[in-house]
């Protein structure tokens, strides 16, 4: 049986949707001053885990910020 440790409180459901929105602000800020990038690049640039790009990715789009292009074989990120 495994116990977290005293100190680290497990993540609240709120706290991850603070981490989404954080790395959609990122994701967003980053395409406005670079230009359009893939979801690899993205994660490699902003340094975050692959799983919170796409949530964030995906938070963006639902939002209706993003356009996704598809560029010989790479699908493209953009802002709308």
């Amino acid at each position: 049986m495994s116990h977290e440790p005293e100190d680290t409180p497990p993540e609240s459901p709120a706290g991850h949707h603070i981490s989404i929105g954080l790395a959609a602000g990122e994701i967003w800020e980053y395409l406005k001053e670079h230009g359009p990038a893939t979801q690899t690049r993205l994660t490699r640039e902003l340094n975050l885990p692959r799983d919170l790009v796409l949530q964030g990715i995906g938070w963006l789009a639902r939002e209706e910020k993003l356009v996704f292009r598809e560029v010989r074989r790479s699908r493209l990120i953009e802002l709308a």
